[in-house]
C-alpha cells in the first residue's frame, strides 16, 4: 500500500500532463480540477456515493441508481471520464434539476483528496460498481467506518489469476466490501475465495435498462425512408459493428468485404454497415480509415439532426456502404437499424463489451475469441444459442451471411434472444431487495 501511494505521488505530474493532453480533444478533462482533489461542494444531505468509472459502467448502474432515487435516497454520482460525466447528466437530468443527484469526478488516489471528498459529501454509504477498485479510496472509506458495497460485481477469471500472480494485493482489498452483489454464482465464488463474507447473486442491472421509444421510432422511420429492412426479408440488409476498439478495425473491414462478396454471390444487395467506435476520440480516425478502404461513408452527425431525422429527406443511401455512428447515448438507435450485431472488444484480448443491449432488441449477437469480460451473461447466452462466438474473421462473415440469407434461422435467433432477455431481466429489484434492508441495518 505504501509503494502504491508513493507511486501516485511520484507520477502525479505525468497524470496531470496526461489529463491536460486528453483535454485537447475533450475539454471536460480540463475542467472541475477541484473535484479531482476532493474539494466537491454539495447541498445533498448524507447521500449515497455511487462510483461508476466509465461510460459503460455508468449505463449499467443507471437502473439501480434510479431505483435508489425512487425510494428517496439522494445520490452523489462520481465518474472518472468526461464521457461518463456527460452521460450521467443526460440520464439523470431530472434528478439533477430537482436537487436529488449530483455528478462529480472521483478524487485522485491521495488520502488527503479522498478525506476532503468524504468530509464535504458525508456519504451514508459508498457503492462501487463492476470491479472498479481504488485502493486508497476503499481503505479510507473502510477506516472511516462508512458502509461499503459493490453492485453488478464481477471478478473475471483472468483478473483473479493476475491478482494472485501479483501477490494478491488487489484481491485482498475486496475484503473491505461489507456487501458484494454479484452478477452470477461463478463470480460470487471468486469473491468468496479472496475472503469476501457477504456475497449475494442478484444478476446484472443492464437487463433493466429502459429502451428509449424515440430511438426505436426514428430507426424504423429511416429504415422505411432509406429502403432498408428491419427483419430478414428481401430488401437490403443492415449489420452493426458496435463498440469497435483500437486493433479491431482491420478485422472488421475484412469481415465487411467478405460479407459484401458473399451477398453479391447470392444475388442479394450489398449490406449497409452501421459502424460504432467504442470511444468518441476515434470517430475522426475511423472515418478516415473506412474511407481509405474504399468504402463510401456518411456520418450520423452530418446526415441526421438531434431528433435523428434526415437533414435531407431525399438522401439516397443506395451507394452508401457505411453509416458511422459518431454520437453518444444513441446505441439503441444504431442497434434498431440492424438485423444482427457484432460486438467489439472481443477480436482483441480485452474481454468484449456489452451484449445485453442488442439482446434486449432481439438481435442475433456475435463476438470474437475474447469474451472473459462478458463472462456473464456470455457463458449463459452461448449455452442457450443466442450468442455466437467466432475464432476467425472468415467464420464470423460466414455466420453473418447464413443468418441474412436464411429467414427461418434468423427468426429462430430473434425468438431465442427475446426469451433469454426475459429470463434474465429483473436484476434491479433483486439488488434493491438486498441493498435496502442492509442499508437500513447499517444506519441503525
Amino acid at each position: 500500500m505504501a509503494l502504491y501511494e508513493t507511486a501516485w505521488h511520484v507520477f502525479m505530474p505525468l497524470v496531470l500532463l496526461f489529463l491536460w493532453h486528453r483535454g485537447q480533444r475533450e475539454p471536460l478533462y480540463r475542467q472541475h480540477w477541484n473535484e479531482r482533489w476532493g474539494q466537491t461542494k454539495t447541498t445533498l444531505v448524507n447521500p449515497i456515493w455511487v462510483h461508476s468509472a466509465s461510460l459503460g459502467e455508468l449505463r449499467g448502474a443507471a437502473p439501480l441508481v434510479q431505483g435508489l432515487l425512487d425510494v428517496g435516497y439522494p445520490i452523489m454520482l462520481t465518474t472518472l471520464t468526461p464521457a461518463g460525466r456527460t452521460a450521467a447528466g443526460v440520464l439523470f437530468q431530472q434528478a439533477i434539476h430537482s436537487g436529488m443527484l449530483q455528478v462529480a469526478y472521483v478524487p485522485f488516489e491521495w488520502r488527503s483528496a479522498v478525506h476532503k471528498f468524504i468530509r464535504h459529501v458525508r456519504p451514508r454509504m459508498v457503492m462501487m460498481t463492476e470491479i472498479d477498485t481504488w485502493p486508497v479510496l476503499l481503505k479510507t472509506v473502510q477506516q472511516q467506518g462508512i458502509p461499503l458495497c459493490i453492485a453488478n460485481a464481477q471478478y473475471p477469471k483472468q483478473s483473479l489469476a493476475r491478482d494472485l500472480a501479483w501477490g494478491g494485493f488487489r484481491s485482498a482489498l475486496f475484503q473491505a466490501y461489507d456487501l458484494v452483489l454479484c452478477k452470477s454464482e461463478t463470480h460470487a465464488q471468486r469473491f468468496r475465495s479472496v475472503g469476501c463474507q457477504q456475497v449475494v447473486v442478484v444478476g446484472e442491472t443492464r437487463f433493466d435498462l429502459p429502451i428509449p421509444p424515440a430511438q426505436l421510432e426514428a430507426a424504423q422511420t429511416l429504415l422505411n425512408a432509406w429502403g432498408l429492412r428491419s427483419d430478414a426479408t428481401t430488401a437490403r440488409s443492415v449489420v452493426c459493428f458496435t463498440s469497435a476498439v483500437v486493433g479491431e478495425d482491420a478485422s472488421f473491414l475484412q469481415a465487411i468485404r467478405l460479407l459484401q462478396s458473399g451477398l453479391k454471390d447470392a444475388h442479394q444487395p450489398k449490406p449497409l454497415v452501421v459502424y460504432v467506435p467504442r470511444s468518441p476520440q476515434r470517430f475522426d480516425e475511423v472515418a478516415v480509415l473506412l474511407q481509405a478502404a474504399g468504402l463510401r461513408l456518411v456520418r450520423r452527425s452530418q446526415v441526421l439532426n438531434e431528433q435523428l431525422q434526415a437533414h435531407d429527406p431525399l438522401l439516397a443511401m443506395t451507394d452508401v456502404d457505411v453509416l458511422l455512428g459518431d454520437s453518444l447515448g444513441e446505441m439503441f438507435f444504431y442497434l434498431s437499424l440492424s438485423q444482427l450485431v457484432v460486438v467489439g472488444g472481443s477480436f482483441v484480448p480485452t474481454g468484449g463489451h456489452n451484449i445485453i443491449e442488442p439482446l434486449a432488441l432481439k438481435k442475433p449477437v456475435m463476438v470474437g475469441p475474447s469474451m472473459w469480460g462478458i463472462e456473464y451473461p456470455g457463458v449463459e447466452a452461448l449455452a442457450c444459442g443466442v450468442l455466437q462466438q467466432h475464432m476467425t474473421v472468415p467464420s464470423l462473415a460466414a455466420a453473418m451471411l447464413e443468418l441474412l440469407s436464411n429467414p427461418q434461422a434468423y427468426a429462430q435467433a430473434m425468438a431465442g434472444a427475446e426469451s433469454f432477455y426475459q429470463e434474465h431481466a429483473g436484476s434491479t429489484p433483486k439488488h434493491l431487495a438486498v441493498l435496502l434492508p442492509w442499508l437500513e441495518a447499517t444506519a441503525a
